[in-house]
């Protein structure tokens, strides 16, 4: 299954804003700019995300080419470099977090045979840790590193759950709703509502509201000190997972997340 840009992934206006004003804000914003972008973009493509003036741009571009961050292809669009990329596997080999969980997303990839997901809260955004392919394969949006909305997301309102309330109100606040299918949730109520169901049940769905035909069940990971707030999903294609489906995994998937807490509690939590 080959990776996809998501066209309406909430990137903001200009990237900049993001990522703050200095000088390692900036790039980031740029480098954000081209990890978001279908193809490798070019320069004016860039210049028209980045708000930053043509020179200026130029520097940046060449320096973050020097270091390996970026790579300036034959026909001079730009992708991520190779040193970028290391910096990624060595991160995501090195998680402690997603190593304490694989046993268990794997574990439950065998008991469902679909696709098993690990996401964690950043910002509005649900990042996407691990993923566990299904044996029958079905082309989706998720991969190890995207982000996807949290608002239409099985993960991402798991996450939301198990917030503070004063940490939910500032995420949602800065949630700007897209449509991106006819069953999406469109506004902070109707979020806030689902959102209050799944603090009280512990099982989060998503119901075609991010991609058409496909529907997961998740629920809720915290870290002991709240330091992150995560979840655990299985997804399928809606022709062979229907909502019954989804509800008989439902403990599955909430044993599966008990596990992954309290493998944490053990391995990373305090030494006597």
């Amino acid at each position: 299954m080959e990776p996809r840009d998501n066209p309406h992934q909430d990137n903001g206006g200009l990237a900049a804003a993001h990522h703050g004003t200095g000088t390692l804000g900036k790039a980031m914003a740029v480098l954000d700019i081209v990890a978001s972008s279908a193809e490798p973009p070019r320069f004016t493509h860039i210049l028209s995300r980045s708000g930053e003036p043509r020179g200026t741009l130029h520097r940046r571009l060449s320096h973050l080419v020097e270091e390996g961050l970026l790579n300036q292809r034959p026909d001079l669009s730009y992708e991520l470099g190779y040193k970028l990329l290391k910096f990624a596997s060595r991160a995501w080999a090195g998680n402690e977090f997603r190593k304490i969980a694989e046993p268990h997303l794997r574990n439950l990839h065998k008991q469902t045979d679909e696709t098993v997901h690990l996401g964690v809260l950043r910002d509005n955004q649900v990042i996407y840790l691990d993923k566990v392919e299904g044996t029958q394969s079905v082309r989706m949006y998720s991969q190890i590193g995207n982000a996807s909305p949290v608002y239409c997301t099985g993960v991402g309102k798991a996450a939301l759950s198990v917030l503070p309330a004063d940490e939910f109100d500032r995420c949602v606040g800065a949630i700007q709703f897209h449509k991106y299918t006819e069953s999406t949730l469109l506004d902070v109520e109707a979020l806030r509502v689902e959102v209050g169901t799944i603090r009280q049940t512990g099982i989060a769905y998503d119901l075609e509201e991010h991609e058409v035909g496909i529907r997961c069940v998740a629920a809720p990971i915290r870290s002991l000190d709240s330091a992150f707030f995560a979840g655990v999903s299985v997804t399928g294609p809606a022709y062979r997972v229907s909502y019954d489906t989804l509800e008989s995994w439902a403990g599955l998937v909430q044993s599966t997340a008990g596990a992954i807490m309290e493998d944490m509690r053990t391995r990373l939590g305090p030494r006597s």
